[in-house]
């Protein structure tokens, strides 16, 4: 799935670049796998942003994506691979011998007409799925619940895995794409193999116009605004003051720690900007 580039006909096609889109199935989506998609602005129910930078773009529908994997038992075979405006990873449409249909993630290395199981009794081999307690210790996996039957939660970006280490009593170590090793349940379900669509990490938008049909809208810097709005604001030229680095907020943008301590902060073994890893004891 390499990338195209286009020949700079135009200053912003020379920095551009998209994904190939040609092995994609030639198909409009599973109409019952559709649901209406809103566009919220960044904003809630009382109408205040609470997310910057959102708003307008192209109309999209939400596709079901089947994160769960509990049709245990039951082979399904790969009927397509289509787009998803959602997500950077691409889907995989599933027929089950039972007549259902669901969507999943793209699994590298996937082809049409591949038979994909899930369950603690299925093969290890891309795509299927099983809880972690089934699978033998190196394996690559996505998809990972964080709590049992909830559906996963981690590693479900394009081109994202992570690695199953150890097992531990009822928990087991799963290292992360950013180095962190942390303890989940071990009867957590968990896909096996690489999320597809490798590429997206390299494509270049190129120009303004593409960021905005993806409802990306312009950053402002903190600097070119008035006193009132921001804490770089205002002074005289280009003066920053004497003030750190802050957020819109006040907030301390480089090197104050604003995590709180959640009640799962036991679950992390190693911090992913730690040398070493963390005592940490189940």
């Amino acid at each position: 799935m390499a990338l195209k580039i286009y020949k700079p006909y135009t200053p912003s096609r020379r920095s551009m670049s998209v994904e190939d889109f040609s092995w994609l199935s030639k198909k409009r989506p599973e109409k019952r796998l559709l649901r209406p998609l809103t566009k919220s602005g960044g904003r809630n129910n009382t109408g205040m942003i609470m997310v910057r930078h959102i708003g307008g773009g192209h109309a999209r529908q939400y596709r079901l994506v089947d994160f769960k994997r509990q049709n245990f038992g039951i082979p399904g075979k790969v009927a397509a691979f289509e787009y998803d405006p959602n997500r950077t990873a691409r889907l995989a449409l599933i027929h089950y011998a039972n007549g259902d249909k669901r969507y999943i993630l793209h699994v590298e290395g996937m082809k049409l007409g591949d038979i994909v199981m899930s369950g603690p009794n299925a093969e290890v081999k891309a795509g299927n799925a099983m809880p972690l307690a089934s699978m033998p210790e190196g394996t690559v996996i996505h998809n990972i619940e964080l709590i049992p039957g909830k559906g996963a939660q981690m590693i479900r970006s394009a081109g994202t895995s992570a690695q199953l280490l150890a097992k531990e009593k009822d928990f087991c170590h799963v290292r992360l794409n950013s180095g962190e090793i942390r303890l989940v349940p071990a009867q957590c379900m968990a896909t096996i193999g690489q999320v597809g669509n490798i590429e997206h990490e390299n494509v270049s938008l190129g120009n303004a116009g593409r960021s905005r049909r993806m409802r990306i809208r312009p950053t402002v810097r903190g600097t070119a605004m008035n006193a009132v709005d921001h804490p770089h604001g205002g002074g005289r030229g280009k003066s920053k003051g004497n003030n750190h680095p802050r957020s819109p907020w006040n907030q301390k943008a480089k090197g104050f720690k604003t995590r709180t301590r959640h009640k799962t902060n036991w679950m992390i073994i190693r911090d992913r900007r730690a040398k070493t890893a963390l005592a940490s004891t189940i």
